[in-house]
């Protein structure tokens, strides 16, 4: 296997069948399916285990990580998001959003080959496909996004009404008149979908980057193993796959931190009258 194939192999996922077409929407990615699923439910096992085990006397370590967790976001949604009955279910969101995206994220952090070597094992299939950052996935970063639009849109009729809302979409941002109209609400749209494509498009870019990063790395120590190369070859894959990774945690925090910051931005945006 060359090294283009070995990242084409690396980049493709494991899908129900196989397209007919790029609009075939018939087709799932079984593997980020999978991974966003479980990494889900551990989460909602992480933070239901911390709020179980909560005490009132001296936290644990766990117990304090996660309430500065709790705190941090608490925090922040209420200098975003005004309206306190609101708040009640956009912060405990915005706190999923950052744990499950995080742990999502933090799947590029393990070995490139393990768990795509586990599924070609038990599969016994030795080119099956297996992709393991859900977050690397366009359909999994831009479902996320579509989702927070959704509650974009439900917030606007909640907080605003119908009308109140269907008369912002014209009026805003360049004023009420019936000849600046069309502009308005065309204006309005695209702002909707900039933002709903720039928040999962963000994600997805910086995690697809870091994976493609990995796998280069990896081939590093692929050329040594295979070829016999120099030891400064082997030295160099390991040098750099420990510096990637320790640099990547900040990344795949950060970015966990960004969405879930521009989540509690867009429904506090929706929240506010133009």
């Amino acid at each position: 296997m060359t090294a283009g194939e070995y990242i084409v192999h690396h980049l493709t996922h494991l899908q129900n069948h196989a397209p007919a077409s790029v609009f075939d929407l018939s087709v799932f990615n079984l593997d980020s399916l999978f991974y966003s699923v479980v990494l889900g439910a551990i989460g909602c096992w992480l933070l239901w285990r911390a709020a179980r085990k909560a005490t009132s006397g001296v936290p644990g370590r766990f117990q304090a990580a996660v309430e500065f967790l709790v705190e941090m976001v608490d925090n922040q949604a209420k200098g975003i998001v005004h309206n306190a009955a609101s708040r009640k279910f956009v912060a405990p969101l915005a706190l999923t959003v950052f744990v499950w995206i995080f742990l999502m994220n933090a799947m590029d952090l393990l070995p490139v080959d393990l768990l795509p070597a586990i599924w070609q094992t038990v599969s016994g299939n030795p080119h099956a496909y297996m992709r393991v950052v859900p977050t690397a996935d366009l359909s999994i970063s831009l479902g996320m996004s579509v989702a927070v639009l959704l509650l974009c849109l439900y917030y606007n009729v909640k907080i605003k009404g119908v009308g109140g809302w269907v008369h912002e979409l014209f009026t805003a941002p360049f004023g009420n008149h019936w000849a600046l109209y069309p502009f308005n609400f065309a204006m309005q749209i695209v702002e909707f979908i900039a933002k709903t494509v720039s928040h999962g498009m963000r994600l997805f870019g910086n995690m697809y980057a870091g994976e493609l990063i990995f796998l280069l790395i990896a081939l590093m120590g692929g050329a040594f193993s295979l070829t016999g190369a120099g030891i400064g070859l082997a030295i160099a894959h390991v040098i750099a796959g420990w510096a990637w990774a320790v640099f990547h945690i900040l990344i795949i925090t950060l970015q966990a931190f960004i969405f879930m910051m521009l989540t509690l931005i867009y429904i506090g945006q929706a929240h506010d009258a133009h």
